[in-house]
């Protein structure tokens, strides 16, 4: 007897996901989130507003994290400075942090560079972007493997 069996075809290894009941929690889910920070802001001020801020921040690199690990069975923990990069390219950019810091840039905009959000975000991709290498190390057999079955042929 061997210790593969085959699985029968009546069985299915997945159960079949109600498309209605999906969508209603992912609205409202949604209307949530969005609605959080007006209600926080409104019953508690801004501080728990930030703190609400930092909690879904973390979420979002909770969930990052489990794609890489839990989906894709790695541990791989580079985009998280790619996620960095980003963040301080926003945070120099929207604040008046920047011209402080540097002179040239306060002298060019002496109350500060608050650049608009629209902005911000194309140039935070492209720079996070830009620090991301082509290809893997070459200290990475498996990584290249992989790249090598996805290369056409």
């Amino acid at each position: 007897m061997t210790s593969i069996q085959s699985i029968e075809s009546s069985t299915t290894l997945l159960t079949e996901k109600n498309l209605t009941k999906t969508l209603t929690v992912g609205i409202i889910t949604a209307v949530l989130v969005i609605a959080a920070p007006m209600i926080i802001g409104a019953a508690g001020g801004n501080y728990w507003v930030r703190v609400l801020d930092f909690a879904m921040l973390y979420v979002m690199l909770a969930l990052g994290l489990n794609v890489v690990v839990g989906f894709a069975g790695l541990l791989d923990l580079g985009y998280i400075a790619f996620y960095a990069i980003a963040a301080y390219t926003t945070a120099l950019l929207s604040s008046p942090h920047l011209s402080t810091q540097f002179a040239w840039i306060g002298a060019m905009f002496p109350h500060g560079l608050h650049t608009p959000f629209w902005i911000i975000v194309p140039i935070a991709m492209a720079l996070a972007a830009m620090f991301a290498p082509d290809r893997p190390p070459n200290d990475a057999p498996m990584a290249n493997a992989v790249i090598r079955s996805w290369t056409p042929k």
